[in-house]
């Protein structure tokens, strides 16, 4: 399964840069995946549960969302959050 550049970031700064093979958010009109080479688009989030797949084969790191903006590009995507937490307390 191929990897994309995934970005997590809130007021509070980045707190998530790097590889992802896949990410699992709500947005406002149901829960969605994001895979390497989705279609560009943009979507407001609902409050929910983020899941980031950093491999392909390893259980996901989960973290809760707010609300915010995801957007998907060929070199990029960037979840925009207006508030975010880790479930393991940590801040990256």
């Amino acid at each position: 399964m191929a990897a994309f550049h995934l970005e997590i970031v809130s007021p509070e700064g980045k707190l998530f840069d790097g590889e992802a093979h896949m990410l699992s958010v709500r947005g406002i009109e149901g829960d969605l995946a994001i895979l390497a080479g989705h279609i560009p688009f943009v979507t407001a989030l609902a409050p929910g549960e983020v899941r980031v797949y950093e491999t392909a084969d390893a259980d996901p790191r989960r973290g809760k969302c707010s609300g915010g903006c995801l957007t998907v590009d060929p070199g990029r995507t960037r979840l925009l959050a207006a508030d975010f937490t880790w479930d393991d307390g940590s801040d990256r």
